[in-house]
C-alpha cells in the first residue's frame, strides 16, 4: 500500500486548511484510515481515525474543530480543520492499518501562523 498525502500549508489562527490522503495498492476491504501528527520535539499523537465501517474518534484537543472523513471508493480520507490554532502546527502523517499491515504517507506540514 502507498499513501499520498496533500493539503498541508501555512494559515493564519482561526483558519481552516483539508488535508487528503489517497491509498493505492493492495488495499484490505476492511481497514482504519487516519491522521497523526507530530510537532518539533514531540512524539507523534493521533488527530484522528476513521474505520471502513464508518467509525470515527478523535484526540480531545481537536474535537469541535477537525472533520475526518472517507471516499472509499477513491481509497482517500480527508482531514477537514476549522478554527486551526497555533499549537496544531505539525508534521501531519496519515496512515493505514489492515490485518497485519501498517503504512505511512510522507508528511505534509501545517503551520499555523499570524
Amino acid at each position: 500500500v502507498q499513501l499520498q498525502a496533500s493539503g498541508g500549508g501555512l494559515v493564519q489562527p482561526g483558519g481552516s486548511l483539508r488535508l487528503s490522503c489517497a491509498a493505492s495498492g493492495s488495499i484490505f476491504r476492511i481497514n482504519t484510515m487516519a491522521w497523526y501528527r507530530q510537532a518539533p520535539g514531540k512524539q507523534r499523537e493521533l488527530v484522528a481515525a476513521a474505520t471502513s465501517g464508518g467509525s470515527t474518534n478523535y484526540a480531545d484537543s481537536v474535537k469541535g474543530r477537525f472533520t475526518i472523513s472517507r471516499d472509499n471508493a477513491k481509497n482517500t480520507v480527508y482531514l477537514q480543520m476549522n478554527s486551526l490554532k497555533s499549537e496544531d502546527t505539525a508534521v501531519y502523517y496519515c496512515n493505514y492499518k489492515g490485518p497485519g499491515s501498517s503504512r505511512w504517507g510522507q508528511g505534509t506540514q501545517v503551520t499555523v501562523s499570524s
